[in-house]
């Protein structure tokens, strides 16, 4: 070890240091001061990080009075595991690799050429990655899905921490940023600590559920009984006892011949045909989607012991929205909702923020008139008193038709009446298509930049302008900027309302991290039922195990139930204020509290 610092450090950067291979490998900790001094370097052995690393935040290594510091992770999922395997928690981080990824973009940051010239801290969102990208910018492991390939080492994390500094101390509105990237930041901690719990989750009744729907278990890697039913009933129906309804290719060709004149085995296009065979083939693709996704083989792929643990992806969107690479957590079907089960004497708080993109686009279009349509009730309800629409159906329709760009249908005839009735709002949307249109860029509420347009894109655009541009070039090149231009459209809501959720998110961990812990008083009840299978961390307090866009679960002792649920409430309610300040939009919840988390 080398020098420690005489008083409390406000941020201490972790890396690795050089030496011999894994076995054995020493970490350096750097300590700054809250003008960012190096104020003391420590080296120590890595398995003696968890306990100095708890020193700091209990006390005993200077984390006293308020002044736990912010921890500078190169990737969270590289450090934040083994502590909390170790039974260490923490209350702030500061993630390099989300960091770059929004500071390397954002129009906020009006020198940017450091950090885009530093490439080795580049990882493409999820949805942005070309499959021949994936190679070079992620590793696979198959405890935690994709892990992107930054630099760990310390002068690494200290070169890189140096860039984003100035990055952010010269934006054009650090304040946002700073915001932004500390929200950020707490959704890498809460992706991390959600994994480690996990979800409780019933194996018995996730079972019950797949018997019920599919048939028993099959053996080995057979179909189970209800599903080869439901093929002898297709294949009867379309007078084709042979045919495998699991290629697309030989389906297709056993669907014209019986006269159903398709172009592809999509649900939507098989829905135009009444023949017979329809019903049945649609009702034996749903049950191939779950026996593939949700079947049996998931169950023992990623549930143990109790709890699902899905690899979640913080920012692996574009918009900011979370992705998932590994588990499917993003996926889970509606039928199985009741396997998710609280242990014993525990409860799982469940919440979901009604309508939160429209919510947000009033509040940050400054839209008085929308934001008054859906304050402390259903929106859409709101809009049908307004006198905007006839129906809530209709409502639904034209909000997500101004969202997304919709001009033809029903949401085409319905979306100029939003026009008319919130003119804030949808100059709002409209100016964000616009730029898309003509090949801008554009960003959230608090500065999360879209991506430019590809250089196909580009190409397509040239194309057209050249004075031999045939008819069909200037329609490719109309459709690929109307394409953008609903990109861009949506990217500034949905990109917004994950800010939110963000911010909801990193407010209400702290809430649930000041709850008490559940103690041994013979008057407690969940004393004797710790849930030990959500690790050392979790198991005597409430805690996240799922988040979906616009929904928290939270696994909670019985007697803190609502505790925890009232902490959900006034997370909410803080992130809008945190937010939009005094806007006049509220963030309203469904909210329900029992032993499973079942949605209606």
């Amino acid at each position: 070890m080398t020098s420690a610092p005489d008083q409390p450090p406000a941020a201490c950067v972790l890396g690795t240091l050089p030496g011999p291979g894994f076995e054995g490998r020493r970490i350096g900790i750097v300590d700054l001061d809250r003008e960012g001094r190096e104020i003391g370097r420590i080296d120590l052995a890595e398995d003696a990080l968890p306990d100095h690393v708890r020193d700091r935040e209990t006390g005993a290594g200077g984390g006293q009075n308020g002044s736990r510091p912010r921890w500078i992770f190169s990737d969270t999922p590289k450090w934040y595991p083994p502590l909390l395997a170790a039974g260490v928690s923490i209350e702030r981080c500061h993630d390099l690799r989300l960091t770059h990824a929004i500071l390397a973009r954002s129009e906020l940051v009006t020198a940017p050429e450091a950090l885009r010239a530093a490439s080795d801290w580049d990882a493409a969102p999820a949805d942005a990655a070309a499959p021949e990208q994936a190679a070079a910018l992620f590793d696979v492991d198959a405890g935690r899905g994709f892990i992107p390939q930054v630099p760990h080492d310390l002068e690494a994390a200290l070169a890189e921490y140096a860039r984003q500094t100035t990055a952010i101390e010269t934006a054009s509105d650090p304040g946002r940023l700073r915001l932004l990237l500390a929200a950020e930041s707490a959704g890498g901690l809460v992706a991390a600590e959600m994994r480690a719990a996990g979800v409780p989750w019933d194996e018995v009744e996730h079972d019950r559920i797949l018997s019920d729907l599919l048939g028993p278990r099959p053996i080995r890697d057979g179909k189970p009984a209800k599903m080869l039913a439901k093929a002898e009933e297709v294949r009867a129906a379309l007078d084709d006892p042979r045919v495998n309804l699991d290629s697309p290719n030989r389906l297709l060709a056993a669907l014209r011949n019986a006269g159903i004149n398709v172009a592809s085995t999509s649900k939507w296009e098989l829905r135009t045909s009444e023949h017979p065979a329809i019903e049945p083939l649609l009702e034996y693709k749903k049950m191939a989607r779950l026996l593939s996704a949700n079947g049996w083989h998931w169950l023992d792929e990623w549930v143990d012991e109790g709890r699902y643990r899905p690899v979640y992806v913080p920012g692996g969107v574009v918009t900011g929205r979370w992705a998932a690479s590994g588990g499917g957590a993003l996926q889970i079907p509606r039928q199985l909702r009741p396997a998710l089960r609280a242990d014993e004497e525990w409860r799982l708080v469940s919440a979901d923020v009604a309508q939160l993109e429209p919510r947000a686009l009033a509040a940050m279009s400054g839209d008085r008139a929308m934001a008054e349509a859906g304050f402390g009730r259903d929106l859409y309800s709101g809009l049908v008193d307004a006198g905007v629409v006839a129906t809530r159906q209709e409502a639904k329709i034209a909000v997500l038709g101004a969202m997304y760009g919709s001009t033809t249908g029903e949401a085409g005839a319905l979306v100029p009446r939003l026009r008319q009735n919130f003119p804030a709002a949808m100059h709002l949307v409209d100016s964000a298509a616009e730029a898309g249109r003509q090949g801008g860029v554009v960003s959230t509420w608090l500065g999360r930049t879209s991506p430019p347009p590809s250089e196909g894109w580009q190409r397509l655009q040239r194309a057209a302008n050249r004075f031999d541009a045939t008819g069909a070039d200037e329609q490719r090149a109309r459709r690929a900027a109307g394409d953008h231009g609903r990109f861009t459209r949506n990217f500034v809501v949905q990109g917004t309302a994950a800010e939110w959720a963000l911010a909801w998110l990193a407010d209400l961990r702290l809430r649930l991290e000041r709850l008490p812990e559940i103690d041994g008083a013979p008057e407690s009840r969940v004393a004797a039922h710790p849930a030990a299978a959500s690790g050392p961390v979790f198991s005597r307090r409430a805690h996240l195990v799922f988040f979906l866009h616009d929904e928290v679960i939270v696994h909670a002792p019985a007697e803190q139930a609502d505790q925890a649920a009232e902490a959900i409430r006034a997370a909410a309610a803080s992130a809008g204020r945190l937010l939009f300040g005094d806007a006049p939009v509220d963030f309203p919840l469904d909210l329900s509290i029992g032993e499973r988390a079942i949605k209606d």
